[in-house]
This record gives C-alpha cells, sequence and structure tokens, in this order.
C-alpha cells in the first residue's frame, strides 16, 4: 500500500511538473505583432514604437512582422488561422472592417474570428496635395478637378487600404472623377504627391505631421469631424468644402476569436500601463495619437460600430477592388 500510494504521489507531482514546464513555456513564447501593410505603414510606425515596452511590461520577447498584400488581407488572415495561445496578434485599424464590404471571399471575418486584445487609440488624417498645385482649400480642390474629370489622380496605400477608402469615399461625396493609383505603404502613397506623379493623398496623421514645413506638399484639411489637437489651425474637410464628410480610424491589437480571455486581460493590462507612460505618450503624440485606455469589452463595442461605418463607407465611395 506504502509503494502503490508513494508511486500515486510521484506521478501526480511529475503530472504537475509538466504542467507548471509547460505553463512557463507558453508564457515565454514570443509574441509576433503583424502589421498587414508593408514598412513605413501607419500601422508598422505605430506598431514598432511599442514593441519594446511592450516586452517589458508582458516579460516576453516582442517582435513586428510585416505581412503585407491584398489590402492588408494577407497578414490579417494569417493571424485569424494562428494558434490562440497569445503568440501571434495584429496590430489593426480601420482598413481592418473595410476588407470586408471590398473582398468577396474573405478567409476570415473580420469581427467574428478576432477577439480585442488591447485598445491603443485614435488618429484623423489629412488631404494632402503637391505643393505647387494651385489651391489652398478644399473648396478650391474641388473646383480644380471638376474643371478637368479624369485629368488628377489619387495615391493610396493599396486597394481596401483606409488611404484608398477615405479619398474614394472624399471623390464620390464631392462629385469627383479621380484615377486610383494604389502603392505599398502610406509613405509611397505620400511620396507620390511629393514627387507630383499624384495630385492627392489623404493619409493618417502620422504620415503628414512631418511635412507641415515641406514646400512640396500642401495639407488642406483633416478628415476628423472637429480640428485636431496636433494641427488645430487646420480646418475640417467639412469646414473647408465638403460638408458632412469625416473619416477617422482607431488602433489596437486582435487576437484569434479563442484565445483565453487570461491572455486578452493580460495584453489589455500591459497595454494600459504604456498609455500612462509620458515617454510613450509623448511618442504616440508624435504620431498624431489620440490615446484612450479601455476595457476589451470597450474595444469590442468600437469594432462593432465601427463595421456599421465602414460598410456605410464603401457603399458611399463607389470603391471596388479590381
Amino acid at each position: 500500500m506504502f509503494t502503490t500510494g508513494l508511486k500515486s504521489r510521484l506521478l501526480s507531482l511529475t503530472f504537475a511538473s509538466m504542467f507548471l514546464t509547460g505553463a512557463a513555456f507558453a508564457q515565454d513564447k514570443t509574441m509576433r505583432i503583424v502589421v498587414p501593410f508593408a514598412a513605413g505603414a501607419v500601422q508598422d510606425t505605430l506598431a514598432r514604437s511599442i514593441n519594446g515596452e511592450l516586452s517589458a511590461a508582458l516579460k516576453q520577447t516582442v517582435i513586428v512582422e510585416n505581412k503585407a498584400g491584398a489590402g492588408g488581407t494577407i497578414g490579417t488572415a494569417l493571424v485569424a488561422k494562428s494558434v490562440p495561445d497569445g503568440s501571434m496578434m495584429d496590430l489593426a485599424a480601420a482598413s481592418h472592417l473595410i476588407a470586408k464590404y471590398l473582398y468577396g471571399n474573405l478567409a476570415y471575418d473580420p469581427v467574428t474570428s478576432f477577439a480585442p486584445a488591447a485598445y491603443i487609440g485614435n488618429a484623423s488624417y489629412i488631404l494632402m496635395v503637391p505643393g505647387d498645385l494651385p489651391v489652398t482649400s478644399v473648396a478650391d480642390f474641388i473646383r480644380l478637378v471638376k474643371a478637368s474629370p479624369g485629368k488628377f489622380n489619387y495615391a493610396s496605400a493599396g486597394n481596401g487600404s483606409a488611404t484608398h477608402l477615405s479619398m474614394a469615399y472624399f471623390a464620390g461625396m464631392a462629385g469627383l472623377e479621380m484615377e486610383h493609383i494604389p502603392t505599398k505603404s502610406t509613405g509611397e502613397a505620400v511620396m507620390e504627391v511629393l514627387s507630383g506623379r499624384a495630385q492627392a493623398v489623404i493619409a493618417a496623421n502620422v504620415a503628414a505631421l512631418g511635412y507641415q514645413q515641406d514646400k512640396r506638399v500642401k495639407l488642406l484639411a483633416v478628415t476628423s469631424a472637429t480640428r485636431s489637437k496636433f494641427i488645430p489651425g487646420l480646418p475640417t474637410v467639412a469646414e473647408s468644402g465638403l460638408p458632412g464628410f469625416e473619416f477617422t480610424s482607431w488602433f489596437g491589437l486582435l487576437a484569434p476569436s479563442a484565445t483565453p480571455v487570461a491572455i486578452l486581460d493580460n495584453t489589455q493590462a500591459a497595454m494600459a500601463g504604456l498609455l500612462k507612460d509620458p515617454v510613450v505618450l509623448e511618442r504616440l503624440a508624435k504620431q498624431g495619437i489620440e490615446t484612450e485606455i479601455l476595457t476589451n469589452a470597450q474595444f469590442g463595442e468600437i469594432l462593432k460600430k465601427s463595421d456599421v461605418q465602414m460598410a456605410d463607407v464603401v457603399k458611399k465611395s463607389g470603391a471596388k477592388v479590381q
């Protein structure tokens, strides 16, 4: 009896040791933040500005990987199909939901295939045009383009990206005929305007703020409903030529839908800590991101609301992926 009991206890201890070792291994796994766009994209800049601090907060290595293509759907699908253990998450933005209404056969559902893991903040976009374009306002720009249908074009970070939909939405509301020039990132789209090869781009604050003093480009207006605290002197699109126009984007980490709540809560708590750090806040402010600490339940409500809004934007823009 003693021998049997001893064996039973030893077996129990062995299983306990295996369980603890496995748990420790899972906790020590590297987290890969997938950016579904190329280097230089808004999400890429954001992810690389926080991964160091997030790594320290989670006590595990956090690396950023770019998986670009098909309007962000390739990298996003990779995350959706990954093991739901916190080892892979998507740095998502408004374009995450836009794809649902542009692509007929996605390998995932932007809402049900994911679980909110950590909200970061939101950002407005800025309408930019070449410095030598003879306009000083949104109204001027609309008049110029309307006078020459089909002559002007706009650049974007690619089919299905937020930069694509925002400008298509703008053109649709203003009644403009413009050619779409897709590139691989927001940075490349901005360069098309700087070089004069494209006549417009609506880029997120992070891609536009650094060009305020650059004479090669003009910042005409901000896309939010109210003026941005980062450039208070810049009018909104709505007040300067296109009433009713509004387009902004949220940013946050999304995990595969089956990810355990404990992992999601731990990620959210780590991000909340970062959003109280003055150094991180200053870094994000320079990117034009207005941060806010939200629970994952609150983040989930933003996703649901944004899903409805993006469906409306796509419908009204008339944008199509060819």
